[in-house]
C-alpha cells in the first residue's frame, strides 16, 4: 500500500510506532489523540480499506481516486472532504497540476496524494518539532496542508512574472518576433486554465475560514483566513499577468504604429528636400533653344545657389518640426 506515513498524535507528539491499516476497526482514541495517514496514489482497493478502517463516504472516496476534480468542501456526516489542486512549472512553461484529498474528521486525517512532486514529509518533519501546534488537532494539520500547497504557487507565478516581464521590456524596443508572439499566446492559455482551476480555491478557503465545519473548531478559522489571503494574493498576481500579457501584442504595436510614423516622416522630408535639385534640374537639363538663363555669364552659379538655399531653408523648417 502506497501509505508515506501512518501515525498517532498525542498532544502533538507522534508514537513510536506507525498505526496498522488493515481495514479493521480503530476503536475509540483518547483525548487530544489523532491519527495522521498520508497516500500517495493509492489504488482502489487500498483506498477501500483506508475507508473501511476509517468510516470513509464511498461517494468522498470515489471523488478522491479521480484526480481531475475542481477544488471543494463537501460535508459526509461528522467528516469533511477537501479538495485542493496542486500546481507547478514542467518544461518550458507548462503548468502541471495534480490533487490533493483530505478527509478530515474531528479524530483523524487522511490526505490522498495524485500527481504532485511536492510530499508532505517535510511538512510533517516541521510540525512534529512544534508539538504545541499539532496539538491543536487534525485541524490545524489540515490548514498547514492547505498552506503549503498554496505556497506552491508563488514559485510558478515568479517564473512566468520574469518571463512576461523580460518580454515587455523587449517589446519597448522592438515589435516581438513571431516565436515571441506565439509565446505570449500560450502563455496566456495557461493563465487562463490555472485561474479556472485554482480559482474555486478561494471559495474553498473562504468557506473553510467563515462556517461552521464538521471537524474544524471555530478557533481554527483564523488559520484558515490566512490561507485565503495567500490565495487571493496568488490569483490577483494571476489576473495581472493575464492583463499584462494581453496588453504587450498591443502595446508593442502601438510602438511599432509611432517609428514607423517617425520614419515615415523622415523619409518625406528628405525626398521633400531632394525634389528642389531634381526638379531645378530637370528643367535646366531639357532641350529647348530658347531659354534665357542659358545666355546669363553667372546662371550657373546662381541655379546653384538656389538650390543650395532651398535645401538648407527646407532642412531647417523640417528639423524645426522635429520631423529629421
Amino acid at each position: 500500500m502506497p501509505i508515506i506515513a501512518a501515525r498517532r498524535y498525542t498532544s502533538g507528539k507522534p508514537g513510536e510506532h506507525a498505526i496498522k491499516i488493515d481495514g479493521g476497526l480503530r476503536g475509540d482514541l483518547e483525548p487530544r489523540q489523532f491519527d495522521w495517514v498520508g497516500l500517495a496514489e493509492p489504488g482502489a482497493e487500498e483506498m477501500a480499506t483506508v475507508a473501511s478502517q476509517f468510516g470513509l463516504h464511498p461517494l468522498a472516496v470515489e471523488d478522491a481516486l479521480n484526480p481531475q476534480q475542481m477544488p471543494k468542501v463537501d460535508i459526509y456526516g461528522r467528516h469533511l472532504f477537501i479538495v485542493a489542486r496542486t500546481a507547478a512549472i514542467e518544461d518550458g512553461d507548462a503548468i502541471g497540476y495534480g490533487q490533493t484529498a483530505l478527509f478530515l474528521g474531528h479524530d483523524f486525517l487522511i490526505t490522498v496524494r495524485f500527481g504532485s512532486s511536492r510530499a508532505h514529509s517535510s511538512l510533517r518533519e516541521r510540525l512534529e518539532t512544534h508539538s504545541e501546534n499539532l496539538a491543536e488537532g487534525p485541524d490545524f494539520v489540515a490548514h498547514a496542508i492547505l498552506d503549503f500547497i498554496v505556497d506552491g504557487y508563488q514559485p510558478l507565478i515568479d517564473h512566468i512574472e520574469e518571463a512576461v516581464q523580460a518580454m515587455e521590456d523587449k517589446a519597448i524596443f522592438a515589435f516581438p518576433e513571431q516565436s515571441t508572439i506565439r509565446r505570449i499566446f500560450r502563455l496566456r492559455r495557461q493563465m487562463r486554465r490555472f485561474e479556472r482551476i485554482i480559482g474555486p480555491m478561494e471559495e474553498v478557503c473562504e468557506r473553510l475560514a467563515t462556517t461552521d465545519l464538521p471537524g474544524i473548531d471555530t478557533s481554527a478559522h483564523i488559520w484558515f483566513r490566512d490561507v485565503l489571503d495567500h490565495v487571493r494574493r496568488a490569483l490577483v498576481r494571476v489576473r495581472g499577468l493575464k492583463e499584462t500579457l494581453a496588453s504587450i501584442v498591443e502595446t508593442a504595436g502601438l510602438l511599432e504604429q509611432h517609428r514607423q510614423g517617425e520614419m515615415t516622416r523622415k523619409l518625406a522630408a528628405w525626398a521633400a528636400i531632394l525634389a528642389v535639385p531634381t526638379a531645378i534640374a530637370g528643367i535646366y537639363g531639357m532641350n529647348f533653344r530658347f531659354m534665357p538663363e542659358l545666355e546669363w555669364r553667372y546662371g550657373y552659379f546662381g541655379v546653384l545657389a538656389l538650390i543650395f538655399g532651398s535645401c538648407s531653408y527646407l532642412l531647417w523648417r523640417f528639423r524645426k518640426l522635429g520631423w529629421i
